[in-house]
């Protein structure tokens, strides 16, 4: 497999993960708005804090950044992805805050 293909599969690898981590932060806000408390919810904020774990004890970074970086992707704010950048430049503000505005909504309701 070509650096090249190695690049593709770990932007699509990492595009589909910050998808699910986006659907899990609007799916717990959603929760905490509705006061629903299922399974779906349990796994939705599983899933952010294990990005979270993996994610802090990296540096304050993502690994497959790094890896991305090992087979050439481009330098600049989002070469890890193939998402915008308009998408992806506030991720953590603006999915952090929606996540921890749900989750405080779904403990004290």
């Amino acid at each position: 497999m070509t650096n090249r293909s190695k690049l593709f599969w770990i932007k699509i690898i990492h595009t589909v993960i910050y998808l699910v981590m986006a659907v899990a932060c609007i799916y717990t806000l959603f929760c905490g708005l509705l006061q629903i408390k299922n399974i779906y919810l349990y796994w939705a904020i599983t899933l952010i804090l294990i990005e979270g774990i993996i994610f802090g004890s990296n540096g304050m970074k993502c690994p497959l950044t790094d890896l991305a970086k090992k087979y050439g992707a481009e330098k600049g704010y989002v070469f890890d992805t193939f998402l915008p950048e308009s998408w992806t430049k506030y991720t953590f503000r603006f999915f952090g805050t929606i996540f921890l505005l749900g989750l405080l909504l779904v403990i004290l309701k």
